[in-house]
């Protein structure tokens, strides 16, 4: 099954979203041109409305992440490298940032975001044809990457959200990699690893939730969600080709989130299992919100298929991750 290409704008000209799964970008997330049911007013939007910038940088020695997330009336960012080979993490970056100043998330998924704080200075950038880049200067840990043009479609999904409005999505595919990270004296190359991106924009409910695991190569790699967004941006790339997926399931120990995931589709064309090799942990209670996130990295073996008639593509300890989120936001 392909998908259909992306609409230009995800909102048409009665103020209906064009809710749906497809494969390229969208230049337009304009929830204010919503209509009635959807519609919300701008100070329901403003502490609604929520979007974040999540890039992995994966190579067999290292993997990295770095996130940037406007609440709304609130903005953080984080950043990690995780050392694969030792089994730790060898530099973090997490704070705060001044609401409306220190968070800049872009508009669409082909546009830059930039984090700002003191010192502290993360860029998502984007340039031309279809190309990244990514810098972050925190101290004593630094990247200077760059990525792309895509190999495969780009997912778009959207699509209403109980309890919230409307939420749409980007997520790619694996991408070429190259660049450096630095952390204290040690240097680690990127060069010949593989990158992947998430762009998320909505309108969420207060009380959010969900399951996600993402890894990615250039010729195979997926996205799985469940939670607030069902099934939606449930996703398959395999070999330079977009595949939606159906409902996933995701068990796990949540006691335990170190020990092996097991992740499957309903429409048997994926199962792996997750073996974790380290986890980032976030526990935030503060007045006005709250936020449990763990989210494991590790490799997935298993295996995928494009249909149900066709062959099983054997998965074998692809890098990535898996996630368990839930906030008052």
């Amino acid at each position: 099954m392909t998908l259909p290409p992306a609409p230009a704008t995800l909102i048409d000209a009665s103020g209906e979203p064009q809710c749906g799964r497809y494969a390229g970008l969208a230049d337009a997330f304009d929830w204010a041109r919503l209509a009635p049911p959807h519609a919300r007013a701008s100070l329901w939007r403003l502490f609604h409305h929520k979007r974040w910038h999540h890039v992995a940088l994966a190579t067999p020695e290292l993997f990295c992440a770095v996130a940037i997330i406007d609440l709304g009336w609130a903005s953080t960012a984080f950043a990690y490298a995780f050392d694969r080979r030792k089994g730790k993490f060898v530099a973090s970056f997490s704070r705060d940032g001044v609401p409306g100043l220190s968070a800049s998330v872009a508009p669409h998924a082909a546009a830059g975001s930039r984090f700002r704080f003191l010192s502290q200075a993360i860029d998502i950038e984007a340039a031309p044809q279809q190309r990244y880049r990514l810098r972050l200067a925190c101290g004593h840990f630094g990247i200077d990457a760059e990525f792309g043009p895509p190999v495969s479609p780009m997912l778009l999904a959207v699509g209403p959200v109980p309890g919230g409005s409307v939420h749409a999505t980007q997520k790619s595919g694996g991408l070429p990699l190259w660049g450096t990270v630095r952390c204290g004296a040690i240097g680690y190359s990127l060069d010949d690893g593989v990158a992947s991106f998430d762009y998320s924009n909505g309108l969420l409910p207060r009380e959010t939730e969900w399951r996600w695991a993402s890894a990615h190569g250039l010729d195979i790699g997926f996205n799985l969600q469940a939670g607030y967004f069902g099934a939606q941006e449930n996703a398959l790339w395999l070999d330079g080709q977009l595949y939606p997926l159906a409902r996933a399931h995701f068990d796990f120990n949540p006691d335990n989130p170190l020990s092996p995931w097991h992740v499957w589709t309903d429409d048997d064309l994926l199962d792996l299992h997750f073996r974790p090799e380290g986890a980032r942990r976030a526990d935030r209670n503060l007045w006005l919100a709250a936020s449990r996130h763990i989210q494991p990295i590790g490799t997935f073996s298993g295996w995928v298929r494009a249909s149900a008639n066709a062959p099983k593509r054997i998965v074998a300890q692809l890098a990535g991750v898996t996630e368990n989120h839930r906030s008052r936001w």
